[in-house]
Order: C-alpha cells, then sequence, then structure tokens
C-alpha cells in the first residue's frame, strides 16, 4: 500500500524543515571554524533537555520501533522490561558514572580506558565497538528502517536504505554533535505524538470504536497471555526473558553496558553543559523510557488482533500504519523515518568520534582541529556506506532482529562492564587484568552457547558477568602492581540535587506499580 498525496506532502514539509533547523543550529559565529570539540561534543553546549531527547532519539530507532513491536507481537509485555529496567539504569548512571566521565574531560570511552589502563585496552575495545557499531547497529537500523519503508510504500529495499542515508548525511554531516541533539527535539516530539497516535488507533479499532480504555480492555482479555511481564519457565519464549533474570539477573548488566560505557548513547551526556545538566538530562529520559512501551510495544501486542495473519513478526508496525487515515498516515510515517534517522545520525557521529579521536589522532603527528572534522565526515560517510552493502547479508533471514541484535551483543556487554565497573571503582585492577576480562567475555559466551545450549543468553549474560570479575580480580591480585592511572574518588563528587534524587524515587515506585499490575 503506498502513502496518499497528502500524506508524501506532510513527509516531504517534514524533511524539508528538519534540514532546515539542522543547518540554522549547525552556524557558528562569524570568524570561528568548527573544531573538534564543536563537531564531535557540541562545544559541551547541551542544556538537558536537548541531552534527554536526543539520549531517546538515539535509542529508539528501527531496531527499537519494528524490532520491539515484532517482539511484542511474539512475546508480549514482557519484552517491555529492556524499556522499564532501562529507567532505573539511567538514574544509577547518572548518579555514579557521569561524574567520572565529565571530570576525566574525555571525547569517547576508549580514551576513559587509555587514561585508566594503557593504549592497548584504548585501540582494543575502539576498533571493537567500530565493528560492532558499523556491522551490527548501523546495519540493523538500515535495514529495519527499509523494511518498513518497503512495507508501507513499496519501495526497494536497497532504495530505502540509500534514501535513509542521505537523509541523515543532509542534516547531520555538517553540523555533527550539536545539529543532531538539537534536531533530536523535533524528532522525539514527532515520534511519542506519532506513536501514541498509533496506539490510540489500533485500541480504538479493537474496541470497536468505543475509546482506548474499552480498547485495552478488549486487548487484556483476547490476549491474556500477552500481558505477562515475568515469563513462566514453560513459556515458549522463557529462553528470550528467562523470568526474574529480567529483574535481578543478566538485564542490569546489558543496560549497564548500552547506556553507561557504549559511545552511541554516552557521547550526548559528555556534551552536557554541566554535570547537573547531564543529571537532569539523563532523568528526563528515564521517565519518556517509562513511556515508551505504549508507543514500542503496545502495537505490536495489538497487531496479535488487529493482524493475526502477519508472515513476520518484524512486519506488525508498518503493516498497523497502513491502518492510519489520510494525511496522519504520512505523520506518523514521518515519526517512523524520524526516529530511524536520528539513530542513523547519532551512531555515524559516534563512528566518526571513536575512529577520529582514538586511532587517527595522534600527538605525535599533530593536524589541526578541522582536518579532524574533516575525517570525521569521511568516516560518517564510509560507516554508512559499507552498512549498506552488508545489510541484507547479515540481517535478512532474522524474523525477530531485536533479539538477534541482544544476543549478539551479549557475548561482549559482561566483559565490558567489567572492565569498566572496576576500572572505576577498585583501584587495583590492572590492564591486563581488564583484557583478560573483556576476551574472556567473548570466549566465555561461546563455550556457553554451545555447550550449554538450553541455558537462556540473558542467565548466560549473568553468569558470563561473574567469571569475568572473578577473572579480572585473579589477574589483578596475581600482580599486584600499584595502579597509578586508578581513578581518585576522593576528587569525585557523587552528591545530586533534590530533584534528581526525587525523580529516582518516583521511577522506582513507577516500575513497581507497573511489575505489581502485571506480574
Amino acid at each position: 500500500m503506498s502513502l496518499n498525496t497528502i500524506d508524501i506532502v506532510v513527509f516531504i514539509a517534514y524533511v524539508l524543515g528538519l534540514i532546515g533547523v539542522a543547518i540554522y543550529v549547525s552556524r557558528e559565529k562569524a570568524g570561528h571554524e568548527k573544531d573538534a570539540n564543536d563537531y564531535f561534543l557540541a562545544g559541551n553546549s547541551l542544556p538537558w533537555w536537548a541531552v534527554g531527547a536526543s539520549l531517546i532519539a538515539a535509542n529508539i530507532s528501527a531496531e527499537q520501533i519494528i524490532g520491539m513491536s515484532g517482539s511484542g507481537f511474539k512475546i508480549g509485555l514482557a519484552i517491555a522490561s529492556y524499556e522499564w529496567m532501562a529507567a532505573i539504569t539511567l538514574m544509577i548512571i547518572g548518579k555514579y558514572c557521569l561524574p567520572i566521565f565529565l571530570e576525566k574531560k574525555i571525547y569517547t570511552m576508549p580514551q576513559f580506558l587509555e587514561q585508566r589502563f594503557d593504549s592497548r585496552v584504548r585501540v582494543t575495545m575502539a576498533v571493537f565497538w567500530l565493528g560492532v557499531y558499523v556491522l551490527v547497529n548501523l546495519t540493523a537500523i538500515l535495514w529495519l528502517g527499509a523494511l518498513a519503508i518497503n512495507t508501507i510504500t513499496g519501495v526497494d529495499l536497497m532504495a530505502g536504505m540509500i534514501f535513509l542515508g542521505l537523509f541523515s548525511v543532509a542534516y547531520s554531516l555538517y553540523g555533527g554533535l550539536k545539529a543532531v541533539a538539537f534536531t533530536d527535539i523535533i524528532q522525539v516530539v514527532l515520534l511519542i505524538f506519532g506513536g501514541l497516535f498509533l496506539s490510540y488507533t489500533a485500541l480504538d479499532l479493537i474496541g470497536q470504536g468505543n475509546g482506548i480504555v474499552a480498547g485495552f480492555a478488549a486487548l487484556t482479555d483476547q490476549a491474556p497471555e500477552k500481558f505477562d511481564m515475568i515469563l513462566a519457565k514453560d513459556h515458549p519464549h522463557y529462553i528470550d526473558l528467562p523470568g526474574l533474570s529480567v529483574l535481578v539477573g543478566g538485564m542490569w548488566i546489558m543496560n549497564l553496558s548500552y547506556w553507561g560505557f557504549n559511545q552511541y548513547i554516552i557521547q550526548r551526556t559528555l556534551a552536557a553543559k554541566s554535570l547537573e545538566e547531564g543529571q537532569k538530562g539523563i532523568a528526563f529520559a528515564a521517565f519518556l523510557k517509562l513511556l515508551m512501551p505504549v508507543i514500542v510495544v503496545l502495537p505490536g501486542i495489538a497487531a496479535v488482533i488487529l493482524l493475526p495473519e502477519l508472515e513476520r513478526a518484524d512486519q506488525a508496525y508498518p503493516q498497523l500504519m497502513n491502518l492510519m487515515p489520510v494525511g496522519l498516515k504520512g505523520l506518523v510515517f514521518a515519526a517512523l523515518v524520524a526516529a530511524i534517522v536520528s539513530s542513523l545520525a547519532s551512531m555515524t557521529n559516534s563512528i566518526a568520534t571513536i575512529f577520529t579521536m582514538d586511532l587517527y589522532k595522534s600527538d605525535a603527528k599533530p593536524r589541526s582541529e578541522q582536518h579532524y572534522v574533516t575525517v570525521g565526515r569521511i568516516v560518517s560517510f564510509s560507516a554508512l556506506v559499507i552498512a549498506m552493502l552488508v545489510a541484507k547479508p547479515l540481517l535478512g533471514q532474522f524474523d525477530q532482529a531485536f533479539q538477534y541484535i541482544q544476543e549478539f551483543t551479549g557475548f561482549f556487554t559482561p566483559g565490558i562492564v567489567v572492565l569498566f565497573i572496576s576500572g572505576m571503582f577498585w583501584k587495583k585492577t590492572t590492564a591486563n587484568a581488564g583484557l583478560a576480562a573483556a576476551i574472556g567475555s567473548f570466549v566465555l559466551s561461546i563455550v556457553f552457547k554451545y555447550a550449554w545450549p538450553t541455558l537462556p543468553f540473558m542467565d548466560r549474560v549473568g553468569i558470563v558477568f561473574l567469571s569475568c570479575l572473578a577473572i579480572a580480580v585473579v589477574v589483578s591480585l596475581f600482580e599486584n602492581k600499584v595502579q597509578d592511572n586508578a581513578v581518585d574518588l576522593d576528587g569525585v563528587s557523587f552528591k545530586t540535587t533534590a530533584g534528581f534524587n526525587v525523580s529516582t524515587v518516583a521511577v522506582i515506585a513507577i516500575l513497581i506499580a507497573f511489575y505489581s499490575a502485571w506480574w
């Protein structure tokens, strides 16, 4: 089903408007040229609302909207744990990790690892993250985004990927993180409005025109099995979300790695005006995460009733969009594309930052600031081209791409969390111990996956984390070296404002209410 002329006009207006805003906010004062700090960290100028909106815009993309809606169709509300548990994880990162990162005045996560350990750790992790970002995350965003466009408009998958890539380049390549972050305000507003309207429409259809309350009641009556938050062992998808592990097990490790030590995400907070502004932005993002299941999971559950004959779970959200009225369908389509291109822009900017600042830049051969900006732009464009070429071979055969991404990254996240947590909070951790944990994470994950295939991957993540932590402790104690680069926690203030503390209590209370209601 193709878009109506009015829908196309609405969509084109959005595209042109966003590019115009990006160009406007990217302007520099007369006589000033963009330097590396301007391009990669927005000149440390982001206010809290830009930080929070950009965190969500970077996070919520095709892999979230299309992928989580697909998992909502297959599994149900239990997949929302990724969103809801992320909210409390964000508050923890804001209180305990962000103060350390901002005190170190870093551009990238690998840069912090060099300050704490040595250049080997920095280069190893920089190469690893570049590989994952280009070959897993960027490809997933492009592929699922193009799949959505294909389902709605019939446009060829490769043509869809090219459009998404060129669109993201058009508004972000020149302005860098500043253009990305400030246009993310528009993207998030549109995403939330469009997503809520789609959920409203779906529930109203299920309720036969009697409103969303009647629709939600009918949905829970007709598909009660989709509203189990904690899956029992006999559930067909228990291996994806193994019961209480979503509350006390491996999901914590997944979330800490993603929200706390992932360049693609944390770069927004590194660009905040101050620590307090960064923490306000994180709290804002946490509340938005509590809302996200209504936008990205509920439509997938609704599709169980409205579109029970779907061939692929990941088609749930795009097919529901075809139920929207003329005009609003174009707006919701624009919201979906907004989520995709904002994540593409964020991802390519992070790829450019890591490559330029961690691998290319050298104190032995200094270059001008403008040179590094140019290199960053070339890397951003090149990463998109590579991702387009490998997207179909890597992801074309998967029914639930979101679950594939989670399991693949789960090979590495236990070691990454050990590397950062021990590096920040245990002064005896050595560089060799950190590397052993990082490498051990992949090796042990592979061993467990094939030697114990019935072990849910989330439980595997928890077990591998504890194993890697033990490895790091044993190696550190064996080497017994004085760590001159250890983080001086006495020089870091973990004190937070009353507003941040109240927000933390509110997030916890809301989570308790959600899990109590749908246990």
